[in-house]
């Protein structure tokens, strides 16, 4: 599959704005390894092999396990692996990839408010949306993966 167009040239402005929010998500309170917890398990979702590509090697950079990662899809069946907080941040993630099946879920919402404040909680979706973007910027222009 060749690269339809790069995002990057053909409409910087938009780059730039996406850029934007990768760069207040280094401001936030979650620590590298949730970020990538989250930026795979979209990716996995949303079938992103650039950014499974990118985000489990970043994840490794930042000491994250291959076990975890391999398992990260069947991660409700190896709980054990994942910690409550991980596993909230997971399920906030599938649900709000996949938004138009049922939402973010009060039940969800409310655990998510066990571990962390509402601005932690206001990041994490913005942290979820802004892999969303990139997942569909990259499969719709056929990104390709770094050899």
């Amino acid at each position: 599959m060749s690269a339809r167009l790069n995002m990057a040239t053909v409409d910087s402005a938009a780059y730039k704005a996406m850029m934007g929010l990768e760069g207040y998500l280094q401001t936030i309170s979650l620590n590298h390894i949730q970020k990538e917890l989250i930026k795979i398990r979209a990716s996995q979702i949303n079938k992103c092999a650039f950014c499974l590509d990118m985000h489990t090697k970043d994840a490794i950079k930042y000491g994250e396990t291959t076990q975890r990662i391999f398992i990260l899809e069947g991660w409700r069946e190896a709980k054990e692996l994942f910690t409550e907080e991980e596993q909230v941040l997971l399920a906030m993630t599938e649900e709000i990839t996949l938004i138009s099946q049922n939402g973010l879920s009060e039940e969800t919402f409310q655990k998510a408010k066990q571990y962390f404040d509402d601005a932690q909680i206001a990041q994490i979706i913005m942290a979820i949306v802004t892999i969303n973007a990139w997942n569909r910027i990259a499969v719709s222009t056929h990104l390709p993966i770094a050899k």
